[in-house]
């Protein structure tokens, strides 16, 4: 046990106890300390770290609740055969977060666990789940709650163990990441669609940004677009649908905006694609084939969470800018 050393460091934020078990948790995953490894005595680790004997043992007793150590008589504590556990954190609950997540756990072997969490863009929780899951994990996929900036805790994850995934802005080189542009790829989509959108008179963007996490960026790409395709352009910011009328096209953000247009076209006999059309962000199976399938742009989730799954499997740096794509349906 002489190569590795248990510290104790004021600033990390932690207890003596959290910090002991992150310690040799670390040392469990980054092979420091390796299968079948005999652990010091709880009378030993006390006089050799200065943690007193009931801070060891119950660091001992969590240690073996997450299965990463083991205990017999005359042979003391020993480290745990391997085991492989996945810290996934997303941002909410949706149906193409759904596919991410089937795609990712498919392309996992069946030794890997998962826990999956959710934060709910809430900065707390958000903190309060990544500290709490701190030397738990082999490995972590993180759903980041910004695009422009990186949350500060996540710098106390090991960057080579750590994948931001969706959005977010690294800066340091270190971090691995599968992130989305949320501005010149809406553009470049609008542009595949530019022949049916310009059948309409008018393109309603419907966008809050109190409402929705959904990066800004999209108003000035849109605006941009349609400037350049003189389309009338507009951002509501709250749909009425008592103003749907034939001859616009609508781009909705939210699933629920989504729906209500729908419903309101239905209400007044408005045939999607045809008098008025409906284009919406991030796909899912049900647009394609609500009415008779809706226009999106959306990133490939199910690729997202394949790809996320390599990089847990095979622990290889890697930095990706996801394009989405423009798909075509009846309701453009």
């Amino acid at each position: 046990m002489s190569k590795f050393i248990y510290k104790i460091s004021e600033s990390a934020g932690q207890t003596k106890l959290q910090q002991l078990v992150h310690s040799i948790a670390e040392a469990i995953n980054t092979g420091v300390l390796k299968v079948g490894d005999v652990l010091p005595s709880v009378n030993q680790l006390s006089a050799e770290s200065g943690f007193s004997r009931d801070t060891v043992f119950k660091a001992y007793s969590i240690l073996k609740q997450r299965n990463l150590i083991e205990s017999a008589p005359q042979k003391g504590y020993f480290v745990a055969a391997e085991s492989f556990k996945v810290f996934m954190l997303l941002d909410d609950f949706s149906a193409f977060k759904e596919q991410l997540y089937q795609s990712f756990r498919q392309n996992l072997p069946d030794t890997y666990s998962v826990d999956l969490l959710f934060h709910h863009y809430n900065h707390a929780v958000f903190n309060q789940l990544v500290q709490g899951s701190l030397g738990r994990y082999s490995m972590y996929v993180v759903m980041n709650i910004d695009h422009k900036t990186i949350e500060p805790i996540l710098e106390k994850i090991d960057p080579n163990k750590l994948l931001i995934l969706d959005m977010g802005k690294p800066e340091n080189g270190k971090m691995n990441f599968i992130l989305q542009d949320f501005y010149t790829s809406v553009k470049n989509c609008l542009e595949e669609g530019v022949s049916q959108l310009k059948k309409y008179n008018k393109l309603i963007l419907v966008y809050e940004k109190k409402s929705t996490p959904h990066p800004a960026e999209i108003v000035p790409a849109v605006k941009s677009f349609c400037k350049k395709h003189e389309i009338k352009f507009e951002n509501s910011k709250a749909l009425n649908v008592q103003n749907i009328k034939k001859g616009q096209v609508y781009f909705v953000v939210r699933d629920a905006d989504l729906v209500r247009v729908i419903k309101s076209c239905r209400s007044k006999k408005l045939k999607m694609g045809k008098d008025v059309g409906v284009l919406s962000y991030n796909d899912t199976p049900m647009k394609q084939i609500v009415g008779n399938g809706i226009t999106v742009i959306s990133a490939d989730f199910e690729k997202m969470g394949k790809e996320a799954a390599v990089f847990v499997k095979d622990k290889q740096k890697v930095g990706k800018i996801y394009t989405p794509s423009f798909i075509l349906r009846d309701s453009l």
